[in-house]
């Protein structure tokens, strides 16, 4: 049985990851009262938690039916990656050019984590992995405002990825994280963007959007996972 949390944040963290990591479907029913029991928390914090990741637009709350995962339309999944094209490759040019030996390490581990997930089978965990990979890429630029933007999108492709992807390279490949930590190691901010550029537009391609969504999961199942 999962531990018991505290309040409303600790419930919209837990739901987020279960999201993230493809143990909660889209199209998923989140009831409350089902939430709440797991968790061993009330409805009224449920309720917020679920607030809380209808604003991140991970969670859709419908009038007289309930809180459901998200499912975002094919036109959604075009313009989120877009937009993660549009503001990524300049990212990762500023951030070869503040990149410290410390980050540089932390990426390393992170990259390593990712291998040790796929490694074990757990595609969830690596998909999660590698989409903080980008987050922390945007940290280390320090453009916080544009940070907050791509982890909002890193987090919104979670949920395209587990609708429409049609193999599993649509978790990031190992040498794509490879070479662009080199580029900021390096300092070649020309290379780091062209990388990056390159690695969107291979995510992007690597999903069917024609595929059909996958059968959800009972949530007990799913967050006791």
């Amino acid at each position: 049985m999962a531990r018991q949390v505290t309040g409303s944040d600790e419930v919209a963290a837990k739901l987020a990851v279960a999201i993230h990591e493809h143990r909660l479907a889209p199209g998923t029913k989140l009831n409350e009262d089902e939430v709440g029991d797991i968790f061993g928390v009330s409805r009224t914090v449920v309720r917020a938690g679920l607030q809380q990741l209808a604003h991140q637009h991970l969670v859709e709350l419908k009038r007289n039916r309930g809180a459901f995962v998200a499912k975002p339309s094919v036109r959604e999944a075009r313009e989120v990656f877009e937009a993660r094209s549009l503001l990524e490759p300049t990212t990762a040019r500023s951030a070869a050019k503040r990149a410290g030996k410390a980050e540089i390490a932390s990426l390393r581990a992170h990259v390593a984590a990712e291998h040790e997930a796929l490694a074990a089978g757990d595609d969830g965990r690596a998909l999660h992995l590698s989409g903080t990979f980008h987050n922390e890429i945007a940290r280390i630029a320090k453009q916080e405002t544009i940070a907050e933007f791509i982890a909002q999108l890193v987090s919104r492709s979670s949920l395209i990825i587990a609708l429409y992807w049609e193999r599993r390279a649509a978790i990031c490949e190992s040498h794509a994280h490879d070479a662009l930590i080199r580029a900021l190691e390096s300092g070649d901010a020309d290379e780091a963007e062209a990388l990056m550029k390159s690695h969107l537009l291979d995510l992007y391609t690597s999903l069917d959007l024609r595929d059909a969504p996958p059968q959800p999961k009972s949530l007990k199942e799913a967050l006791n996972g």
